[in-house]
């Protein structure tokens, strides 16, 4: 982590339209993405321990893959300069290469190799002929007319990784198939960033956790597991501590502790305009702290800065908003701290089943059903769009992203979903 980082107001400067009361998502992302520091220790992981590990350095293979050229099919090997221009050509059968067990003699004029896919092609040979195209008789093959060409069906030596060739690049969150491209190349282990710690917590007093008696006018603790959920899909560390009441000791504990074990520290609830400010006032006594407005729907209200050497991102109380914020603002930005190379969410485009409105000024994430429509989408909203309507996440498989400056939907129009499959 940088040890001179830039205070909030010198990154507030290079925003180019910074309005604290009234900030667009791009802003809020930009000023992001200039405040938080990445993660700079490095350790060793076996492969079974790495998934969704961030590699640390570029990988460079040490050896070709393949090591050499082989069969792409069950079939026979041949020289394709024999291969008959018109009529068909009959080859004598020297022997029979394996995959693990090749062929070692040298094929003379005139002849092929029986060979199983993965197998080493045989000195001379480059082309092969799956088996279901020829005929054998007995120690001869017969190929009709044009059922190979010359170097059909072999992988050539280094096709897939030349030795010497970026296997995988530094800050890639490594997937199913990077661990099996490490096996194949020989690393049992891999070098990566160390993971990202995150504490979280939720304020409020008339929160209860999951398990104790609910008093009038409380409720039950949601945030903490979505939050706790969104969190496992990144990989990182995850510190729950709990629900948190509106009293200062408490919340003072509770930031001091959460900041000191912590690169990162979420909480839900006491960022609104009217609530007790308890919340918002530890914070800026603990830290460097900024409370934004932003122009988004559902999640208006977020704080943001450091406490201590943590880096603080303070979401709004209502369960939509709070998850429609994580994956708005603080996905991306733990990401980053991980050393993961940027990855944008993927977004597809589907048409409107019903007119949509909205106001210009402001990006907003509606709840939705994504279904096939012909040859592409189509969306439908799943009704009420209130930030405290945890259940149209729970049915819906997509949220509608409306731009910035855009205004009312027509029905039939296409709109951007970002699709919750992978994702939430």
């Amino acid at each position: 982590m940088s040890s001179d980082p830039a205070s909030l107001a010198e990154i507030a400067s290079c925003v180019s339209g910074y309005d604290a009361d009234a900030l667009p998502v791009a802003q809020a992302r930009e000023f992001i993405a200039r405040l938080v520091p990445r993660v700079q220790a490095v350790e060793r992981a076996p492969l079974r321990s790495a998934l969704g590990r961030v590699l640390a350095h570029d990988l460079i293979s040490a050896i070709d893959v393949p090591a050499q050229d082989n069969a792409a099919m069950d079939g026979y090997a041949l020289r394709g300069s024999e291969l008959a221009a018109s009529g068909d050509t009959v080859l004598r059968i020297a022997g029979r290469g394996l995959a693990g067990v090749p062929f070692t003699g040298t094929p003379g004029a005139g002849e092929c190799v029986r060979i199983m896919t993965g197998a080493m092609m045989p000195a001379g040979l480059d082309t092969v002929v799956p088996q279901e195209f020829v005929r054998v008789d007995g120690e001869r093959v017969t190929l009709p007319a044009g059922a190979v060409r010359a170097g059909d069906n072999r992988r050539r030596t280094g096709e897939d990784l030349a030795r010497g060739e970026a296997a995988l690049s530094a800050g890639r969150l490594l997937r199913p198939a990077d661990l099996g491209l490490l096996a194949s190349l020989g690393h049992a282990e891999v070098a990566v960033r160390r993971r990202l710690r995150v504490a979280f917590f939720s304020t409020g007093d008339e929160l209860r956790s999951v398990g104790e008696p609910l008093a009038p006018g409380c409720v039950y603790d949601s945030n903490r597991y979505t939050l706790w959920s969104m969190l496992q899909r990144l990989g990182v560390e995850a510190i729950d501590m709990g629900v948190v009441r509106d009293d200062p000791a408490a919340l003072e504990a509770a930031f001091r502790n959460a900041s000191a074990c912590a690169d990162a520290v979420i909480t839900s609830g006491g960022v609104s305009v009217g609530e007790a400010d308890h919340t918002k006032r530890i914070m800026k006594s603990l830290g460097e702290v900024l409370f934004w407005k932003l122009a988004i729907r559902p999640g208006r209200p977020m704080a943001i800065g450091r406490i201590g050497d943590a880096i603080l991102f303070g979401l709004p109380g209502n369960p939509v908003a709070v998850m429609v914020s994580f994956y708005a603002f603080v996905r991306e930005a733990l990401l980053a701290m991980s050393g993961a190379a940027p990855m944008p969410l993927p977004m597809l485009r589907a048409a409107s089943a019903r007119p949509i409105r909205k106001k210009p000024g402001r990006t907003e994430f509606q709840r939705g059903i994504v279904t096939r429509a012909g040859e592409g989408w189509q969306v439908e909203l799943t009704g009420a769009q209130g930030s405290g309507i945890l259940r149209s996440m729970s049915i819906a498989n997509g949220l509608v992203v409306l731009a910035h400056e855009r205004g009312d939907v027509a029905a039939g129009e296409p709109v951007d979903v970002l699709p919750f499959d992978g994702l939430i």
